[in-house]
């Protein structure tokens, strides 16, 4: 496998103009979070335009199922708008088709922000919204994190 590179597979999500928006710990660590992430978490468009953008970006990618490595995701699994958990040539990638509370893509899309990452600008989850979802899904692991995501929240709204 090549060296994981998160820049990598958002470049060739963009490549693509897959319609996504990058939540989870890379969203926090783009907007400044202190965090640790062993994964790119990808909110999807579930349309058929988009799920075949998103296909040819994963045959890119070499993706294939992290548990079942044999295992690649067929566009009719990108449909599902389930949670894909992929292993690429370039590291993890878990394609959502929804999060906390059920929002889709289009819930939260025209709340994203647009951030720059070298010369890729991409869509990523607020800081605001982040901290809503992890108290959403009230899970150990997200809710250890969520006063982080407040201090570097007030902090950047000081500034």
């Amino acid at each position: 496998m090549a060296t994981q590179s998160f820049r990598r597979i958002l470049e060739l999500l963009e490549q693509h103009d897959v319609e996504y928006v990058v939540v989870g710990g890379v969203a926090a660590v783009l907007q400044g979070a202190p965090v640790t992430t062993f994964d790119v978490d990808t909110l999807v468009k579930v349309d058929p335009a988009n799920v075949e953008r998103l296909a040819k970006a994963l045959d890119a990618l070499d993706a294939r199922y992290r548990e079942h490595a044999a295992l690649r995701p067929t566009q009719e699994d990108l449909a599902g708008a389930g949670h894909l958990l992929l292993m690429t040539n370039s590291g993890p990638l878990d394609v959502l088709g929804f999060i906390g509370g059920g929002k889709r893509y289009e819930d939260v899309v025209a709340v994203a922000t647009r951030m720059s990452v070298g010369d890729l600008s991409i869509r990523v989850l607020p800081l605001e919204t982040l901290i809503e979802e992890k108290k959403l899904l009230g899970r150990d692991k997200d809710l250890a994190v969520i006063r982080l995501l407040e201090s570097v929240l007030r902090l950047r709204r000081d500034r």
